[in-house]
């Protein structure tokens, strides 16, 4: 492209553009490589002025640019009236600032363009390796044991997995000396009783601590307050936690 602009062609002479710029960052980019140093080293002001330069050459000899190579010339010069100019507090970005930006950009570009000299570069099927002829005959025989579906398999799961979480649960009866019972058998031993009497010898097994026990003890008791409440037996107790003493009521 320099040797282009370099050599102004005369009106109706075919220029070729052979350098291929995909943008004005990739003109920078260029204008850069030229000076041969660090892209982190390089100086703005001197990239800015060869920029307008290439701009003002394309222009003096007519060359169509688009509109982004032009913005990119004015915000180059208003960049370098930044770089030259005092600072002013002001909020947006400072002219140092904006020149790291910019060779920022023009880093990654460059890593850009390398990543993708690095891929073209990779041997190439067809060109560079050849991948194998036609495939051998291998006859490949499966042979399936079970002919079922997703959906047959899913279903089989499912109903498998609901019997383990729902087996049903019986709960063994539980065998309890009733109130009615207790009742019925201390009516029984009214007339048998000669004086007071404990209570725990009309529970049969009193004493053990089997839950038939604990309960014929329980039934007994209540039943021997109903019998009171209905007059026809006294109670007694000398402290808390003594046995409990019980007597037919004497007639008057």
């Amino acid at each position: 492209m320099d040797d282009a602009i370099a050599e102004a062609p005369t009106e109706g002479t075919l220029v070729l553009d052979l350098d291929g710029f995909e943008g004005p960052i990739d003109v920078l980019l260029t204008l850069a490589r030229d000076q041969k140093v660090d892209l982190t080293r390089i100086s703005i002001l001197q990239l800015t002025d060869q920029y307008l330069a290439f701009v003002a050459e394309a222009r003096r000899i007519r060359l169509e640019l688009a509109a982004d190579y032009l913005v990119m010339a004015a915000w180059l010069a208003y960049l370098k009236s930044r770089l030259l100019l005092p600072e002013k507090d002001e909020e947006e970005p400072s002219g140092e600032d904006m020149a790291q930006a910019l060779a920022f950009q023009l880093l990654r570009l460059e890593a850009m363009q390398a990543a993708g000299a690095k891929l073209l570069d990779r041997p190439r099927l067809g060109r560079d390796v050849f991948a194998r002829g036609a495939p051998e005959g291998i006859q490949i025989v499966t042979k399936s044991i079970f002919d079922l579906s997703l959906y047959d398999l899913l279903k089989s799961y499912t109903e498998h997995k609901r019997r383990e979480e729902f087996d049903t649960w019986r709960i063994q009866p539980t065998e309890l000396y009733s109130m009615e019972d207790a009742l019925e058998h201390l009516s029984e031993m009214l007339g048998r009783l000669p004086d007071w009497t404990s209570l725990a010898s009309f529970v049969p097994g009193a004493g053990g601590d089997s839950l038939m026990s604990r309960s014929a003890l329980a039934a007994h008791f209540v039943a021997s307050l109903e019998l009171t409440k209905a007059g026809r037996l006294e109670l007694k107790q000398d402290g808390v936690f003594s046995p409990i003493y019980l007597r037919r009521v004497r007639s008057s």
